[in-house]
């Protein structure tokens, strides 16, 4: 049986906590999972990895938020989703870019390596917002190593981009894609980043089978 450890508390908070076991399919993830009303959003599998991942995670963060980046979807699709796990729902979603060396309209190759402008897999935590060249933006830091931890040396960061929108999808037949950013519309990013800014948890999943078994958050 592949077991984890979280609770969901009875206290008005609600926090995941590791006080108890339940398994991938437990009653407990799957009650999170109705309540927060996922179905329609978001598959049932990578909700269940991403709190896996954010229980195993010693680290303090902010675990009353996570935010999930499906990359198995298509880029015409919306596959960034911030959840609310204190107030049980989908707190955005929202179209997302993947990286130049990961695919066109689908993600299919995913990479670590500095010069690669391929997106990464894995658990990030998110980190100080700032001004740069692509705007209001938020560092990440990618806390699985071999899989994600270059993501501060090769400036992965979350933005804006005028290539992430309906009309760029209506003119191309797709999402533009970034050197590896998982980039936001311009009209949603500025919120987005100041919502999940500050140490909480980024789950990123993609067609990529050794990634689950790969990552020590996950234990599958």
């Amino acid at each position: 049986m592949i077991l984890i450890t979280f609770i969901i508390c009875c206290c008005s908070c609600d926090r995941i906590s590791s006080c108890s076991r339940a398994d991938f399919n437990s009653p407990e993830v799957e009650n999170l999972y109705n309540a927060c009303n996922l179905k329609e959003k978001i598959d049932y599998d990578i909700f269940a990895y991403a709190i896996i991942g954010i229980k195993n995670i010693k680290s303090h963060i902010n675990r009353d938020i996570i935010t999930v980046i499906d990359y198995r979807k298509a880029s015409t699709e919306e596959r960034f989703f911030v959840i609310g796990l204190k107030n049980k729902k989908i707190l955005y979603s929202s179209l997302v870019a993947h990286g130049r060396g990961t695919g066109n309209n689908y993600a299919k190759t995913f990479s670590n390596k500095t010069g690669s402008k391929s997106s990464s897999l894995g658990f990030f935590i998110t980190e100080e917002s700032y001004k740069g060249k692509h705007g209001y933006s938020l560092k990440v830091r990618g806390i699985e190593k071999n899989i994600n931890d270059n993501a501060r040396k090769r400036a992965i960061v979350v933005h804006g981009a005028q290539y992430v929108s309906n009309e760029f999808i209506n003119s191309y037949g797709r999402l533009g894609r970034s050197w590896g950013c998982p980039a936001l519309p311009v009209d949603k990013s500025d919120e987005i980043i100041n919502t999940i800014k500050n140490g909480s948890c980024i789950f990123i999943l993609g067609k990529d089978s050794s990634y689950i078994r790969k990552s020590s958050f996950l234990h599958i």
